[in-house]
């Protein structure tokens, strides 16, 4: 923490707030007390521009195009780790030695069965509702299964259980829902396999053949997950802590951020990746048309996949994926004319001076996208596979919050309808 001061004026007041620096250099000014002392808010739409907390479990330089988990760059975990370890890295704040891993995966797969419940909640659901809605209400409904939970200041082997569970769980349950929107029985999973082969047998495998994961689907599916596992303070991580901070348990908590992640604005991006590509072969495919069309500043039109509002030179985690893409569209040997449109726009984006000038090139949602197609997964079920893979992040940031014992979040505002007012009798109106 630092000692400078920022001083705030206003009608002849001056006012000392102290400057906060963190540990990559990142400074704000702590404002907590300002309208104690002034009477004054900060007005700030969307938050963009405010911290509402310290945290030590993902640091975002945008500029520079840098993302870390407890110090460790995306590049490097998603190389050298698995899904696995950059959970247990970012829920207990350091990468485990063998032995924590063992244990931690064997926990893990231990308490991924769900309650023989959980198939009547969803078969209850209508035919064609959508994923996400299920998700939430599914996971929502663990707390009933677990009202130990709900007492969330229980000591820290209890609070740990309830994270194991969250994060085990999580596999079976989308998996259990997808299932369901394709209308097949569902598949339960085995201990023999690690974290995201299980989840790769529960969806695609069946009752009536024997079904091995490909290796290469393994590997991009799990660093898919790594690429989501966090990004700082996002519209549903900020969700999920602002409800934990209520002392909302953390099953509760986690259903919130699914709902917020549900948004087409926050979740949706790689969904629309597809739906922009579906439309570009509707028309034709030609793809010369619509980069003319996204160079246009008069044209609506705009290609989804690109740029990102955070990364404002690249996204980190598309360098890391594109070869994941490469590898399981080779692999898979897939011949669909959709994913061949993709290559063609990546090709020609990454070729065109315009796109090159301005930095906008393919990012995480684009490469996660044409992956997800590949895999055979329909486009209303990504959004799932992104909390999947976000999981662990919101469960640290839940924890952060529980540890920190941080106060309620309760943002202020400026009110701007009608003045005080008497109340006029139905009869006068």
């Amino acid at each position: 923490m630092s000692e400078e001061i920022a001083k705030i004026s206003y009608n002849g007041n001056t006012y000392d707030m102290p400057v906060v620096t963190g540990s990559e250099g990142e400074t704000g000014i702590n404002i907590s007390k300002l309208r104690g002392q002034s009477g004054l808010i900060t007005l700030d739409p969307g938050f963009k521009n405010t911290g509402s907390t310290t945290s030590s479990i993902t640091f975002i330089n945008g500029e520079a195009g840098v993302l870390n988990y407890r110090g460790y760059s995306i590049e490097d975990l998603a190389e050298k780790a698995d899904f696995m370890e950059v959970a247990y890295l970012l829920i207990n704040g350091e990468l485990p030695n063998a032995g924590q891993l063992d244990d931690w995966e064997k926990k893990v797969s231990y308490h991924t069965l769900v309650h023989e419940d959980i198939k009547k909640i969803l078969d209850a659901f209508p035919a064609k509702s959508h994923p996400m809605g299920q998700l939430g209400a599914v996971i929502n409904a663990l707390s009933t299964y677990y009202p130990e939970a709900l007492d969330t200041d229980r000591d820290q082997e209890a609070k740990d259980l309830t994270m194991t569970r969250m994060l085990a769980k999580m596999t079976t349950l989308c998996s259990w829902i997808y299932k369901n929107t394709q209308g097949h029985p569902y598949m339960y999973p085995q201990t023999k396999y690690g974290y995201v082969e299980n989840f790769l047998y529960m969806t695609f495998g069946h009752r009536t053949e024997e079904y091995v994961p490909d290796p290469v689907v393994i590997d991009a599916v799990d660093k898919l997950l790594i690429l989501h596992a966090d990004h700082e303070q996002n519209c549903s991580t900020s969700t999920v802590k602002i409800v934990g901070s209520s002392k909302a348990n953390l099953y509760s908590s986690i259903a919130a951020g699914v709902a917020a992640l549900w948004g087409p604005l926050h979740g949706g991006a790689n969904q629309a990746v597809i739906e922009m590509l579906e439309n570009i072969k509707k028309d034709g495919g030609g793809m010369q048309k619509w980069i003319d069309k996204a160079k246009d500043k008069s044209d609506p039109f705009r290609l989804m996949g690109f740029g990102h509002r955070v990364y404002k030179n690249f996204d980190p985690r598309a360098k890391v994926i594109k070869k994941a893409a490469d590898d399981v569209l080779d692999k898979l040997g897939i011949s669909d004319p959709v994913l061949e449109l993709a290559k063609e726009l990546e090709q020609k984006a990454l070729n065109d001076d315009y796109f090159i000038a301005r930095k906008l090139f393919p990012n995480v949602d684009f490469y996660s996208g044409i992956i997800y197609r590949a895999l055979g997964f329909p486009m209303e079920f990504f959004t799932v596979l992104f909390a999947l893979g976000r999981l662990p992040g919101w469960i640290a940031q839940w924890k952060e919050v529980n540890d920190l014992s941080l106060p309620i979040g309760r943002p202020r505002q400026i009110y701007t309808g009608p003045q005080s007012r008497p109340f006029v009798a139905v009869k006068d109106r």
